[in-house]
């Protein structure tokens, strides 16, 4: 018995270890996000947080200048590094919503959905030991032309994370992967910049005009 508790405690620590060492990766990137919002820590903002989707939405403060919106987006950041960078990217600051998209990454480096929304609910947990009532909007994986080839694998994640929002309070799902997708059932062709996977002004278009209800 006590050589299984042994060979756990080691297993666990080192994949603690590993995610530690594989999400320090984004520590300078992370680091300089804070430094440059330093300002707003004792404001009241709503927080767009995650992977490079959302690091690249340039136009997000102008597209919703009448909020106090902030863009927490870090490099190619999956589920598990948002949740080793929550403290830095949220818990500092005074969020009256918080918008995640995350997922993207982790489908395209072979997780499982359930391994994602386990991250999920670590994250949602941390964040309601400090904020219980704030909302909580996940965003959808997007489709993409770079990732088609994965569809089936998106929208059983979609499928699972609406579910996973529905059965927790004040926590919503915000369904990207609809409006980015023709009357044909394929993703649109010209919403995205030349690597196929990250989008251009119109396919920002789609997210300003889905995302915007929820602003409100």
């Amino acid at each position: 018995m006590k050589i299984r508790l042994v060979l756990l405690f080691l297993l666990l620590h080192g994949l603690y270890a590993g995610q530690a060492q594989e999400s320090n990766r984004f520590q300078k990137e992370v680091a300089a996000i804070t430094a440059a919002d330093s300002s707003y820590k004792n404001r009241e903002v709503i927080i767009f947080t995650g992977s490079s989707t959302i690091r690249m939405w340039k136009t997000l403060h102008e597209d919703f200048r009448e909020y106090p919106v902030i863009n927490h987006g870090f490099g190619g950041s999956q589920m598990t590094d948002l949740l080793f960078f929550d403290d830095e990217l949220i818990l500092q600051y005074k969020p009256k919503k918080i918008f995640i998209y995350e997922g993207d990454n982790d489908i395209a480096s072979s997780k499982t959905t359930a391994r994602i929304l386990s991250s999920a609910d670590s994250l949602v947990k941390s964040i309601r030991q400090k904020f219980p009532k704030t909302p909580l909007y996940f965003i959808s994986a997007k489709p993409s032309i770079s990732r088609w080839n994965l569809k089936e694998k998106y929208v059983e994640y979609n499928s699972a994370l609406k579910a996973f929002a529905a059965n927790r309070k004040n926590v919503f799902y915000v369904d990207l992967w609809t409006p980015m997708i023709d009357k044909n059932g394929v993703v649109f062709q010209d919403i995205f910049i030349e690597d196929g996977l990250h989008m251009n002004p119109k396919g920002y278009a789609i997210w300003k005009k889905t995302i915007a209800p929820y602003l409100k």
